[in-house]
């Protein structure tokens, strides 16, 4: 009769597997609730299910998606989304913190964790900071966030100085013909509409006038500074200098918490 019930037992979980198996095939991600329906049998039983077939819980969402370990394909930082559910090959936000940090050779800002990471760390961050988990050193009016390893945290911070001290390598300019198009536009009218610049400039104007360069602002607000549409200054038409927006925008990433 045990043994009865021992085969009986692998078979049904078998079977769960293979519901499982057949859900993350058409889904790739899912709460436990949804799991549960699927079975029909309690959270600790799909559990086991999942610590049977190998799974991920997210890092964003309080963990409450799950997937199977061999689903994501995760990206140089060991990172993955999908349908906005964050989920990382080390695990949780922690972990995964601490092997951003240990890994950059520059050491991290929080606005730098925060955008790699798609979703708030300052409390994480505070954590392992007095966890010991990592380091943080006042840098320029910012916090980096440096190895917990003494020398490794020495060269992460040096890195950085001289990060600092580099002028920036401005990129090109957007398309010349764009520009011209931009510009007449502009010319023509006291108040221009972005959204109208966009449609009349096309494809390329469309990237164009939304991105920003490398050094260089978007160019709906260095257009607006040129000579030729009443900039008193006088002044070149591309807008803030590279070095300006390099700065501003690294003191900006630091968080003071």
């Amino acid at each position: 009769m045990l043994l009865y019930v021992v085969t009986m037992t692998n078979s049904s979980s078998n079977s769960d597997v293979k519901k499982l198996e057949s859900f993350f095939r058409r889904h790739l991600i899912a709460r436990l609730d949804e799991l549960q329906r699927t079975l029909d049998v309690s959270g600790r039983t799909v559990f086991r299910v999942l610590v049977r077939m190998g799974y991920l819980s997210s890092y964003s969402h309080t963990g409450k998606y799950y997937t199977l370990r061999r689903t994501p394909s995760f990206d140089a930082d060991g990172l993955w989304a999908h349908c906005g559910v964050l989920f990382s090959s080390h695990g949780t936000l922690r972990n995964t913190v601490v092997y951003l940090v240990a890994k950059s050779p520059a050491g991290h800002t929080y606005a730098e964790l925060q955008g790699r990471l798609r979703l708030r760390v300052y409390d994480t961050l505070h954590d392992l900071v007095a966890a010991r988990k990592i380091g943080r050193a006042d840098i320029e009016q910012f916090y980096l966030y440096v190895s917990a390893e003494p020398k490794t945290a020495e060269a992460q911070i040096a890195a950085r100085q001289r990060l600092i001290a580099e002028p920036p390598r401005p990129g090109p300019l957007p398309d010349a013909a764009v520009v011209i198009e931009v510009l007449l536009a502009v010319i023509h009218s006291s108040k221009p509409d972005v959204g109208q610049l966009r449609r009349s400039c096309g494809p390329k104007g469309k990237r164009s006038l939304w991105s920003r360069s490398k050094g260089y602002g978007p160019i709906t607000s260095w257009v607006k500074k040129s000579p030729l549409h009443g900039d008193r200054g006088g002044k070149s038409a591309v807008g803030p200098s590279a070095s300006g927006l390099a700065t501003s925008d690294l003191r900006r990433s630091g968080d003071q918490g």
